[in-house]
């Protein structure tokens, strides 16, 4: 493929870097990064195990409400071989005591959606720079919009920890869709398509089967992620589908998200689930759901492309993300591992296996760190997405995917939940990026460092 053809599917310039100051594209590396962890639930001990595998990261202290969790944590940096850090508890303000460490070069944020937008505000405010955020950013628009401009305001990084923009077939195809093999892409689909029920109901550590219970009674993500469906109805959990396609499509780089529309189903799943497992006397049979148990939304992009994402977490299925990247020459689709491709795919009316193309563009980020991200969890894409986070502080540079990133992602949900209650309205988007989309370059996964 030649250069223009390669810059008219990808947006980008040349130069990858030239986002980036020359000073901080040559900086060097600080040798140690220090940091400090916000959550050490099931999903922050993930990230603590992986940080504590690495001997560039010291990390400095934990914070979390819940004592069972500290202790599990405990054990972590036990099995790591390493003191356990400085650990805040006693109320839901504690992070707030840890922020004042001067020592701190970074935080990672794990903790219930609702609590994530005040505590990266609370981050930048306290002098940090690198703030790294499970999804989501936000709940409510103006959440988002407030920690762009703190950000903005506070020169920071913050970057939201979407481990699937890692996944190994997803930048294979990445590396596909940048050398042109799809040619222009005009469709994409992803979502989070993934039985939840055991997750949202309960009982207890080692209770696989879930039982009925959430809330106050629920264990780990069961506290706090029921509610959300008990209140909510829209797409609760875009980024893990629309964050690799978005990278494919360069948006906040050249392209942008217009507007969307969403539809939701009827909710059954969640109100069954409880009655099978806790009977119809048990008092959750009573709660009424408002989370559709498929929810579809439709985006149109400034160039021109459609995207569909689906969220569908309550009835049961296997777990699929349902990638379809479409274009001129050719598709892929995640959900049958195949793909065609005109005029190289051996037969014109059937699906090739996709195996031997993702093997040939293995992405370089996997080809190097490979052996790096064994057992770091999901199949590897926990090493990659904290990797990347940490190479960009040692190297004071901008995370590969910034807080623009972050707030059109996540931004979905709120705009979602919008389109539904008018009625499936076609809602605007909003440009987190002020107009700089129209300019920015994407820097993603151009770099077989980080």
């Amino acid at each position: 493929m030649n250069r223009r053809t390669f810059v008219k599917n990808t947006g980008l310039a040349t130069a990858g870097f030239a986002v980036l100051p020359t000073a901080q594209i040559f900086a060097a590396a600080d040798p140690v990064v220090k940091l400090g962890f916000i959550g050490v639930g099931l999903r922050g001990q993930r990230h603590l195990d992986n940080a504590l595998r690495r001997k560039d990261v010291n990390v400095v202290a934990i914070c979390d409400i819940d004592d069972s969790m500290l202790d599990m944590a405990g054990n972590i940096f036990k099995k790591a071989g390493k003191p356990v850090s400085k650990i805040y508890k006693g109320d839901a303000y504690a992070w707030k005591k840890m922020l004042e460490l001067k020592e701190l070069d970074a935080v990672i944020i794990s903790t219930p959606w609702e609590w994530h937008a005040p505590m990266i505000i609370g981050c930048l405010e306290a002098g940090i720079k690198y703030v790294g955020t499970e999804v989501m950013l936000g709940i409510t628009l103006q959440d988002h919009w407030d920690v762009v401009k703190a950000t903005e305001r506070y020169n920071a990084n913050v970057m939201m920890l979407e481990n699937v923009c890692y996944r190994r077939d997803v930048m294979a195809v990445l590396n596909m869709v940048r050398q042109g093999m799809f040619g222009e892409l005009i469709h994409l689909q992803g979502g989070y398509q993934h039985d939840l029920r055991n997750v949202k109901f309960n009982n207890g550590q080692n209770n696989r089967d879930g039982g009925a219970e959430f809330g106050e009674k629920g264990f780990s993500e069961a506290r706090w992620r029921t509610a959300h469906s008990v209140h909510r109805n829209g797409d609760l959990y875009p980024t893990h589908g629309i964050g690799p396609v978005a990278e494919m499509i360069n948006i906040n780089y050249g392209n942008r998200f217009v507007s969307l529309s969403s539809f939701a189903s009827k909710s059954r799943g969640l109100h069954e689930y409880v009655v099978k497992n806790g009977g119809e006397q048990h008092p959750n049979a009573k709660v009424e759901f408002k989370l559709g148990d498929v929810v579809t939304t439709m985006i149109r992009c400034a160039n021109g492309e459609t995207i569909l994402l689906q969220h569908d977490t309550n009835l049961p299925r296997p777990y699929s993300l349902g990638f379809r990247v479409q274009g001129t020459k050719g598709i892929w689709m995640d959900v049958n591992h195949s793909l065609y491709i005109e005029g190289v795919s051996k037969t014109n009316d059937s699906w090739e296996d996709a195996k031997a193309y993702l093997d040939k563009y293995d992405h370089p980020l996997w080809k190097r760190w490979s052996t790096s991200s064994e057992g770091a969890g999901h199949g590897g894409m926990d090493f990659f997405v904290l990797h990347a986070f940490v190479e960009s502080i040692k190297r004071k540079t901008t995370t590969p995917m910034d807080v623009y990133d972050a707030a059109a992602w996540s931004a979905i949900t709120p705009l979602s939940e919008q389109s539904i209650e008018l009625g499936n309205e076609t809602v605007e988007f909003p440009d987190f990026t002020g107009g700089k989309w129209m300019y920015r370059k994407n820097s993603f996964a151009l770099n077989d460092e980080y």
